[in-house]
């Protein structure tokens, strides 16, 4: 079963999608998981994946679009902030505690990609949160660190300086996630496989989506640039963990980032590696994604 929701954030509104074992019963208190999907996704791309399929298992799962993305409210439009990321899941908690059917007690996290790091972020000081999943996880502040060929410092000088010029025109600038297409991405140099899988999955009919514009607003990359998503999580994330990877490392670097994870957090229960599968391969490839939604069913089972 999936249900439409709206989820109130402060002035404005989060869409989002519930999906319902078909057996929930709204007088029982069901388990629930609250997805946080990769960067410049929608709902109804890779959160639709893991989340159709955690239902079909027997556990509720909701997926929804990020504030200032998709079919959620917020202005400017394609701003990717980590801490607003964060708190989206939260805002998404208050919506399930007052949900027919939910059981508050028994509410986990999975974040994928990007949304991995954002999902542990959050774990680690909403303890609302009682189990965290997390598949090809990325913490975006080493990642952005990582690209940036003079440092980040340089970067920061930069980007204050073309915040400037944004301030003066009034047209707030804004850069692709990917290049739009393959033969870009070739004319570019671009060719490994990770970015041609990227570009196969987002910028085609794959799992292109209208509302999924492989946009960022430029102004967000300073957020990111000094974001740590696993801070303090020695410390402060006790809950349990599951960590899946895929087995073929590439440059993505999640297989680096989901160990790293795996060696800090305080309560680690299961580490698994998909053999053969690519960090893009997990967003959508059915043998895949099928293995990690089995091995998260069971631990969200154990553990919520």
């Amino acid at each position: 079963m999936l249900r439409h929701m709206t989820i109130p954030r402060g002035p404005i509104e989060l869409a989002a999608d519930l999906y319902l074992p078909d057996s929930a019963d709204h007088a029982a208190s069901t388990r629930t998981v609250v997805l946080s999907t990769p960067g410049s996704s929608v709902k109804e791309q890779i959160g639709a994946n893991y989340a159709s399929r955690l239902a079909a298992r027997g556990i509720a799962a909701l997926v929804f679009d990020p504030a200032h993305q998709g079919q959620s409210g917020g202005e400017p439009r394609d701003l990717e902030d980590p801490y607003r990321r964060g708190e989206d899941i939260s805002y998404a908690i208050d919506a399930l505690t007052t949900t027919p059917g939910i059981d508050p007690q028994r509410i986990g996290v999975l974040g994928i990609c990007a949304g991995g790091g954002y999902a542990v972020h959050t774990a680690r000081t909403d303890h609302r949160i009682k189990a965290v999943g997390a598949v090809v996880p990325g913490n975006m502040g080493t990642s952005f660190r990582s690209f940036q060929p003079h440092g980040p410092a340089a970067a920061l000088e930069r980007m204050a300086e073309a915040r400037t010029e944004e301030s003066r025109s009034g047209e707030p600038a804004r850069v692709n996630w990917l290049p739009d297409t393959l033969e870009e991405a070739a004319a570019a140099g671009m060719t490994d496989i990770d970015t041609t899988q990227a570009i196969t999955y987002y910028r085609t009919e794959r799992g292109g989506h209208e509302r999924s514009t492989n946009r960022r607003l430029s102004r967000g990359d300073s957020l990111l640039l000094g974001y740590d998503a696993y801070h303090l999580v020695d410390q402060l994330m006790t809950q349990p963990l599951q960590v899946i990877l895929a087995g073929r490392i590439g440059n993505t670097g999640s297989y680096e980032s989901g160990m790293r994870l795996w060696e800090l957090a305080p309560n680690p229960v299961d580490l698994m590696v998909i053999d053969g599968a690519g960090h893009y391969e997990m967003y959508d490839e059915p043998a895949y994604v099928d293995a990690a939604v089995d091995r998260l069913a069971s631990f969200y089972s154990n553990n919520l």
